[in-house]
């Protein structure tokens, strides 16, 4: 996360707006990678070391579903409040946020978002035991990256409201991981008991 958070930004957000975007973007690559290095590292470690014994590790139901909520909460709230405030619908979002603003400061937080529930919808299918920190991963960096966005909505001269938007979504995500690490710190207790139990 180091190059990716701690960069200053005026070293990013030089030139066109465009060519902001995609720094962006690339410096987000720079975690994903590392990311996806860590989970399959993690992967390696925790599955059987006899090739003949199963791994199955599968989530339970209402697991799945809150994650799948938070996800689509943290997408269709932003969509919406954008949508409306571009189309008219909500004429007290004003003044608008032009498109180009609009993708510095969320369009990294999307193809994040996208990538996080890529990558679990592969955890649960491929029954791997790392869906339990897979989530912690990446809402931990995304709440870095919000707070990034709230320093660059100064760049981009972003209206007040959109201010007020990124904040209740730093809220949320940080709501959110702090259940993430509770059900980890559960989880991962139950299975030590289990374990402790299954000795003879």
């Amino acid at each position: 996360m180091a190059p990716t958070l701690w960069l200053p930004l005026s070293s990013v957000y030089v030139g066109s707006k465009v060519v902001s975007v995609l720094s962006l973007i690339g410096l987000d690559c720079i975690f994903n990678l590392g990311a996806t290095l860590f989970l399959l590292m993690a992967d390696s470690c925790a599955r059987p070391k006899d090739p003949s014994q199963p791994c199955k590790s599968q989530p339970p139901f209402s697991y799945k579903f809150w994650n799948v909520f938070a996800l689509v909460t943290g997408f269709l709230v932003p969509t919406l409040l954008l949508l409306g405030a571009q189309t008219g619908l909500l004429g007290s979002l004003q003044p608008e946020l032009p498109f180009l603003s609009v993708a510095v400061l969320l369009f990294p937080y999307f193809i994040l978002l996208a990538v996080q529930t890529l990558t679990e919808i592969l955890t649960w299918s491929w029954q791997s035991p790392v869906w339990l920190v897979t989530p912690v991963v990446y809402e931990a960096y995304r709440v870095l990256q919000l707070m990034r966005g709230l320093k660059l909505s100064a760049e981009v001269n972003a209206p007040g409201w959109v201010v007020h938007m990124i904040r209740g979504l730093v809220s949320w995500w940080v709501l959110i991981l702090g259940m993430q690490l509770m059900r980890v710190a559960w989880f991962a207790g139950f299975a030590s008991r289990t374990t402790t139990t299954q000795q003879p």
